[in-house]
């Protein structure tokens, strides 16, 4: 066999190796180290999500998360192009998504606030909970403030584009109705809900990651509480 070939070989059994003493059944696993271990992978991929998503065109340039016109404008868009509003919608787009990463940086001490509020009791029956436990651990947690703290920072961004407003006027009319949702009845509203959403999906593509690859995520302490889930 090649020395190049042996030495890969043997790297990755050594790798095999320490990822096998880390891990311990989720049982024999303290209340520390599991309280330890899920705190630090609550931190990383909070810290990771808001990294990605609150810089310049953080949501723009992510086929997952951009954020499109609201249905109604959709299913309006080719009437609403002939009458010469393309780029006006264009520029929509733009303000929407941009309110969106702009607002997304006020997350990050309420997910820190959260992870500081987790319990020993709560910590292994979080672990145990699937793939995406611990993200729903923050949506519980968040989801309310984190709506609350991107509202009026979104709607400051929105507020630069003529057609917002506009949009606002016809859709408050529609919602007393029922003709559209009430998170549409706003391009603000619409916007923080959907800035939200891309968080948690954002927190749950870490968490995947992690799972999956615990020894991956450059931690010890991950690595050993992760590692017993598998």
């Amino acid at each position: 066999m090649p020395t190049r070939l042996v030495q890969r070989c043997c790297q990755l059994m050594l790798c095999l190796a320490a990822a096998s003493a880390l891990a311990a059944p989720l049982a024999d696993l303290s209340n520390g180290d599991a309280t330890s271990g899920l705190k630090a992978a609550l931190e990383k991929g909070a810290l990771a999500a808001v990294g990605k998503l609150g810089t310049e065109n953080g949501f723009l340039n992510n086929d997952a998360v951009k954020i499109h016109l609201p249905r109604v404008l959709e299913k309006a868009q080719p009437i609403l192009k002939m009458a010469g509003q393309g780029p006006r919608l264009d520029e929509l787009v733009v303000a929407m998504n941009h309110a969106a990463e702009s607002a997304v940086p006020m997350a990050k001490p309420l997910l820190l606030g959260a992870i500081k509020s987790l319990t020993v009791s709560d910590a292994k029956h979080i672990l145990a909970g699937g793939d995406t436990s611990v993200t729903d651990f923050f949506r519980d947690k968040t989801s309310a403030s984190l709506a609350l703290k991107f509202l009026p920072i979104v709607k400051r961004v929105t507020d630069r584009s003529d057609l917002s407003a506009k949009y606002n006027g016809a859709m408050g009319q529609a919602s007393r109705f029922g003709a559209v949702p009430a998170q549409q009845a706003t391009v603000e509203g619409y916007v923080t809900q959907q800035a939200v959403d891309a968080l948690f999906k954002m927190i749950a593509d870490e968490e995947r990651g992690i799972r999956r690859d615990p020894l991956g995520s450059g931690s010890k302490i991950i690595s050993k509480v992760f590692g017993s889930l598998r």
